[in-house]
């Protein structure tokens, strides 16, 4: 096992700096590792030695890792930063692979900070171990059921990695996830980036089974060209969407004092995402709505786009969207007629598909599966306006049983618009892994933002 590979798959994790008081750091960390169901051993260290007991499990507290009688994988550091010097050398030589360092107080201080930062690094690599961090909340890798932060327990497993350099956003989008039903593989805090950094990150979930998708919140980098090149290289195999602050020269000096990274011209960083195939998105919530489809989807085999809906008003709304993102609704008329069989006949079968307010589960679901089957029709977009026709939670399982017996060969985006039962049919088809808003607008911007990554790729490799 490698150092990177110790950070998300550790057969053992040691908490250098654990407590058993609740509200201290130390003791949220040893907490959502035995809550989050790791399965590997946990060692609890700290000076003061003793016994201490969590969730109902009591454990030996070692005063070292060099007390500690087995192998440790990780060894995650939460200890002031003036004893993490000495920490980082024990566990040197006691073996141990990856280091995430919780603890504050470096880099992002200024130069002195930033000389400690080297030192540590430099002692890890004497070693042949890898540091995360420092001034970072943890890491979090889903399928070995991994929660060294100390952010919310309950992250739900899914398809996409999360990267964050700012440890309080980082938290705060892990709490953001669980409430909107976004999936993940990973979730990795890189604050100060002494030693780890994105690319690191980019290079081994390029190759991780578990991860389909990547999303990073950025303030700068510090070796651009590495960077680049391997985002290049990455973005072939699976789409990376960045949220990088700091565009404007104020938000560049304030990204400069919070973590010691240089934030850099905006528009250098602009060309050089487009370059790499990189989605830049400017908010958190366009970041997740995008992530949503570039984790779970297949990529379009075409560019026919059919929308679905039963309200005029919001499939004029998605056609607009469609049109300013330079999406193709397909018009083969010949193709399309097959629609006319699931409306009355004031409906329209012309894109977008209206099946008109009254369509109900046995409307849909003949519309659904006809484009689905349809080699012509590439990617479609499913609409509904809440009526008493038909409950949302009813569509929601028709179009995730639908979606499931066709092969999910397709993308398939799904906005639902309406009270309460609209908002638990969308968070249905999330869990499920099916891209569900409760906007059209954004139902099709995450389609597009799907197919921008994979035109960008097709370019690549005709280059």
């Amino acid at each position: 096992m490698d150092s990177v590979e110790a950070l998300f798959k550790p057969r053992s994790v040691a908490v250098i700096g654990a407590s058993g008081k609740p509200g201290k750091i130390g003791y949220s960390i040893m907490k959502n590792i035995i809550e989050y169901g790791y399965e590997g051993k946990i060692y609890a260290v700290n000076i003061k030695g003793g016994e201490i007991e969590i969730s109902g499990r009591k454990f030996k507290v070692y005063k070292s890792i060099l007390d500690v009688p087995d192998e440790v994988d990780m060894a995650v550091i939460v200890v002031p930063a003036k004893f993490v010097p000495q920490v980082v050398e024990e566990c040197g030589k006691k073996g141990v692979k990856a280091l995430p360092i919780i603890s504050s107080g470096f880099g992002e201080l200024g130069e002195e900070g930033k000389k400690v930062e080297e030192a540590l690094v430099e002692t890890a690599h004497k070693y042949g171990m890898r540091i995360l961090g420092p001034n970072i909340f943890g890491v979090v890798y889903t399928p070995t059921k991994l929660n060294a932060t100390f952010g919310p327990t309950d992250v739900l497993p899914g398809k996409l990695a999360l990267v964050s350099q700012s440890g309080a956003l980082g938290i705060a989008l892990m709490g953001w996830t669980i409430l909107e039903k976004v999936g993940l593989s990973a979730i990795v805090s890189i604050g100060n980036k002494s030693d780890l950094d994105d690319a690191d990150m980019l290079e081994y979930f390029e190759n991780d089974e578990n991860t389909g998708a990547i999303l990073i919140y950025m303030e700068g980098v510090k070796d651009g060209r590495r960077f680049m090149e391997t985002a290049k290289r990455v973005s072939m195999k699976k789409p990376i969407i960045i949220i990088k602050a700091g565009r404007s020269e104020r938000g560049a000096k304030a990204a400069a004092s919070h973590t010691g990274s240089l934030a850099g011209a905006d528009k250098i960083y602009e060309a050089a995402f487009k370059q790499s195939g990189v989605l830049r998105a400017l908010t958190v919530g366009e970041a997740f709505d995008w992530a949503r489809t570039l984790s779970n989807l297949p990529e379009p085999a075409g560019e026919n786009v059919v929308i679905l809906t039963n309200g005029g008003g919001i499939g004029v709304m998605a056609t607009d969207a469609a049109e300013e993102e330079g999406l193709h609704l397909y018009d083969n008329l010949d193709d399309l007629k097959v629609f006319a069989n699931h409306m009355p006949p004031f409906g329209s079968y012309k894109n977008p598909v209206d099946l008109t307010g009254m369509a109900d589960a046995r409307s849909y679901e003949g519309a659904v599966r006809d484009a689905l089957s349809n080699p012509n029709m590439h990617a479609i977009a499913v609409l509904y306006c809440q009526t008493a026709v038909l409950d949302p939670r009813d569509l929601a399982d028709l179009v995730i049983r639908e979606y499931n017996e066709s092969g999910r060969k397709k993308p398939l985006v799904v906005a639902i618009v309406g009270g309460i039962e609209a908002k638990e049919a969308i968070d249905r088809l999330n869990e499920e892994g099916i891209p569900a808003y409760p906007e059209p607008e954004r139902a099709i911007k995450s389609l597009a933002a799907l197919y921008r990554w994979s035109r960008w790729k097709n370019r690549q490799r005709k280059e």
